[in-house]
Parts: structure tokens; sequence; C-alpha cells
């Protein structure tokens, strides 16, 4: 996993270790990194930022020959990254639903991203997760637009024994995460989960339907569900959404298979949002903490 990244961290080290490094060889160097970083998926604008940071590391260290530029280079690399995923910071979400039930209300929590990401299968596993955790949960169809979202997501719900309120389609998604409001109350449940639309036919009509979500059901948090293995375009989702509704944190599927690793890093690093869960497979199970600081140790042991 993250392989392809791990290789461009690791190949900017490689490349400052000589000791008389030039300044043609240190923008050719710098030139491959960025290349590298888009190639594995890295942002554009992330890319750039990252090979400033090391080009300015090296600035200072050209004039002492003696110094280890591999050592000056994983140090601020570390430094750089360790900042962001730290200002990031980390969600309990188990942790935040039970100190919110000691108010006697339901915890809302409203997944958000484009269709074809996952999105409702991660609904989910994460009802899933949090029955484990006793944790009684609801869930809301919130996407009246997809052809077979509702019996989709009501099939998964009746396989994990949840109730899912859900209307007809072209229902008013907002009333529909509404309902699940007051049936999450009046049942006392500890968590309600709201899918939502994803459709991209005009960027506009979906952000006005998510804020509208947003507005009514003021939920407690905003999950963001984007597909590993659409790279650069993850990531453009993300601060799409991230710009015009906001989201509190993220979710990544089909990590699995996502042998670049770029989205993760930088959708930390634009949007300042924290990944929360990664996808690994199709069951219910298989969705894993993501862990930061293992991330950041294994891009960094080499560079």
């Amino acid at each position: 996993m993250f392989d392809r990244l791990k290789q461009a961290f690791q190949s900017i080290a490689t490349a400052v270790k000589q000791k008389e490094l030039t300044d043609e060889e240190l923008d050719k160097a710098l030139f491959s990194f960025q290349i590298s970083l888009t190639e594995s998926d890295v942002g554009q604008r992330v890319a750039e930022s990252l090979a400033r940071e090391v080009q300015a590391s090296l600035s200072g260290a050209k004039v002492d020959r003696s110094a280890d530029l591999s050592e000056v280079v994983g140090e601020k690399l570390s430094a750089v990254l360790g900042e962001a995923f730290a200002k990031a910071g980390t969600v309990d979400l188990v942790g935040n639903i039970k100190e919110k039930r000691k108010s006697g209300e339901p915890y809302s929590i409203l997944f958000l991203g484009i269709n074809g990401t996952g999105k409702t299968t991660t609904v989910a596993k994460v009802a899933n997760r949090l029955k484990k955790s006793d944790l009684s949960v609801v869930c809301a169809a919130g996407d009246t637009h997809r052809p077979g979202a509702i019996e989709q997501l009501t099939e998964h719900a009746d396989r994990l024994g949840v109730k899912v309120v859900s209307q007809r389609y072209g229902a008013d998604p907002a009333a529909v995460g509404r309902d699940g409001i007051l049936y999450a109350k009046a049942h006392h449940s500890d968590c309600l989960l709201i899918d939502s639309a994803g459709r991209m036919q005009t960027n506009q009509n979906l952000m006005e339907e998510m804020a509208k979500i947003v507005r009514v059901v003021k939920p407690d948090f905003r999950l963001f569900v984007a597909d590993a293995l659409t790279g650069n375009d993850a990531v453009s989702q993300a601060e799409l959404f991230n710009e015009h509704v906001g989201f509190d944190g993220a979710v990544l599927t089909k990590a699995d298979a996502d042998v670049r690793g770029g989205a993760a890093l930088s959708i930390v690093y634009s949007t300042g949002k924290p990944v929360l869960f990664l996808g690994v497979g199709q069951g219910y199970d298989d969705l894993v903490p993501f862990d930061s600081a293992k991330f950041l140790g294994s891009l960094l042991k080499a560079a």
C-alpha cells in the first residue's frame, strides 16, 4: 500500500546524497521529485509546495558541505508533514458519540462525496463499527436521486440489524435527514448516519443540496468519502466539498489497491482535515483506522 509515494520520498533523499550537489543538479532533482509526487497522485499545489520546502532546506545546507544533505531533507520533510498532520488532528468518533449521548441527543454524521466512491457501503461499514462499540445506530437514506440507492442502503441495514428512515425517490434529502433526527430522538438512538447524493451534473446544484442538508440537519460531523484510486480527482473533490460545504474528516475507500498513496497526503495537506479510516475490502469489517504516525513513518524512513 502507498508504495509509489514511498519511492518518491526515497528518490529525493537519494538524489541529494552527493556532497557536491550543484544548483543545476538540485533543480533537476527537485523537478524529478515534484513529478514523482504528481505521479503518486499528490495534488499539483501540494507537490509544488513540498518541492519548495525541500529547496528551502537545502539552500542553507549547500554552504556547509560537511552536512548530510539527505538527513537535512528528511528532517525538513518530517517537520513539514508532521506539522500538517498534527494540525489536522485526530477524531474519536466513538468517544464523541458517547459524550453526546449524555445529553440524550443523537449524534449525527453526514456522509459526503460523489457517486461511485463507495459512500453507501461506507455508511454500512461505519454502522457496523459503531454497533460493535455498543452504540445504537439509525440510517437515513438521503440519496433520493440515484436509482437503487435507497434499496442498497436498506439491504445493508437489514443485514446489520439497523433501522433505515427513507422517503420516495425525488424527495427532499434535507427532509429525509430531518426525519432521521426525529426518529433517532424518539427511539433514543445514539447515532444517525445520513447517506447523501453525489450527482456531478453540475457542481453548483450538488453543493447547494449539501448545504441545505447541513442547514436543516446541523450534523455533528461531516465525513467526506473519496475513492483512493481516483488520485488527483479525489483531491479535487475534497477541496471542492471543503470549500463549499465543509467537512470534518475523510474516509479513503479502495485503499488496499492503492499503491500510490498521494490522495491521503494531499487531502490532509490541502484541506487541513484528518483521514479517519481506510476502506480495505468489501466486507463490513474492512474499515480500518488511519494511523497517521505509521503512514508518515513509512514515507520518511528512507528520506
